[in-house]
């Protein structure tokens, strides 16, 4: 496969009031096209920190990021992003105006295929009972479904994930492992996956990258 995104010697560092916090060292690593690639390791060593800098909205101190041999200076919709939080969708539309929301922004589509595009991944993710319905109604679970749906219609390069189902149940975490696992196998979507322990993970990643501390390494646990 060909490698769609190499992580050179990154360090990030960022400023508190009094200290300068180092976040990742000398990192190193690179995703193929349709990779399912994990960036596993305990909490606070710099996993987010480097997700975001992938997504374009930290610079490193040093070393370099690129996503199809260009450097990675700033967002891009090349790179779409799902957080954790389940308050990542826009409270006033509904399910299917924010699935099309990022598709009209970027003038990407004319609206009739933004919304032709928006339903086609809601169906994928088996939301299209719910695509009137505001986010407020939604369980968390569906929540972060319809993140993943808004993100895949983008149809990016590289979807970025930090640890989107973290605060679910054990129960719904494991569903929606499944159904993502099931959506890949279908689209082959390429993935960066951040999480901080193996278990909830079961059987989705094809590649590890374990983050011992803040300094990550590169031994890969398949």
């Amino acid at each position: 496969m060909s490698t769609l995104l190499n992580v050179s010697g990154v360090t990030l560092r960022y400023k508190t009031s009094s200290v300068v916090v180092t976040a990742t060292e000398k990192v190193s690593f690179s995703v193929d096209r349709s990779d399912r690639f994990v960036l596993l390791g305990p909490s606070g060593c710099g996993k987010s920190t480097l997700l975001k800098a992938v997504g374009g909205y930290l610079k490193p101190s040093e070393g370099k990021m690129r996503i199809n041999d260009r450097e990675i200076v700033d967002p891009g919709a090349d790179r779409m992003m799902i957080f954790q939080e389940f308050d990542q969708l826009l409270p006033w539309k509904t399910v299917l105006e924010n699935v099309m929301f990022p598709l009209l922004m970027t003038r990407r589509l004319p609206r009739r295929e933004a919304e032709q595009r928006a339903r086609a991944y809601l169906e994928k993710v088996s939301l299209t009972r719910v695509v009137d319905s505001y986010p407020h109604t939604l369980s968390g679970g569906m929540k972060q479904r319809v993140a993943i749906a808004r993100g895949m219609a983008m149809e990016p390069d590289i979807l970025l994930m930090d640890e989107p189902f973290a605060a679910l149940d054990a129960l719904t975490r494991r569903t929606c492992q499944d159904e993502l696992l099931a959506l890949w196998e279908e689209t082959k979507f390429t993935v960066l996956f951040v999480a901080w322990m193996r278990p909830r993970l079961h059987h989705w990643p094809s590649r590890f990258n374990t983050a011992p501390s803040v300094k990550f390494n590169t031994e890969w646990l398949v």
